[in-house]
């Protein structure tokens, strides 16, 4: 049988568009957790996931921004939340 290619499978997999990780989780060493988590009913923080790319590109600061946000919008009704990961600036 053989693989699929597209949809879900690229969008999360490894390569050009996949490879999303937690910038709420990062790993001791450094690196970034997987998107996702095993389940709500463990306690675990709400995730904030973005492209590797695009968390390798995040300053500490813009990070916990981004994670704080996702984490007050909390998870109403049992969808995931969409939340900008880098707020936008007011104009003057």
């Amino acid at each position: 049988m053989a693989k699929p290619r597209g949809g879900l499978t690229a969008w999360f997999g490894k390569g050009k568009k996949g490879d999303w990780v937690n910038i709420g989780a990062p790993k001791k060493n450094g690196k970034w957790q997987a998107c996702g988590r095993k389940s709500a009913s463990d306690g675990g923080k709400y995730p904030k996931c973005v492209p590797r790319s695009k968390a390798n590109s995040m300053t500490a600061a813009q990070i916990r921004s981004a994670v704080q946000r996702k984490r007050a919008a909390g998870n109403p009704g049992g969808k995931p939340t969409m939340v900008s990961t880098l707020k936008k600036r007011k104009k003057k």
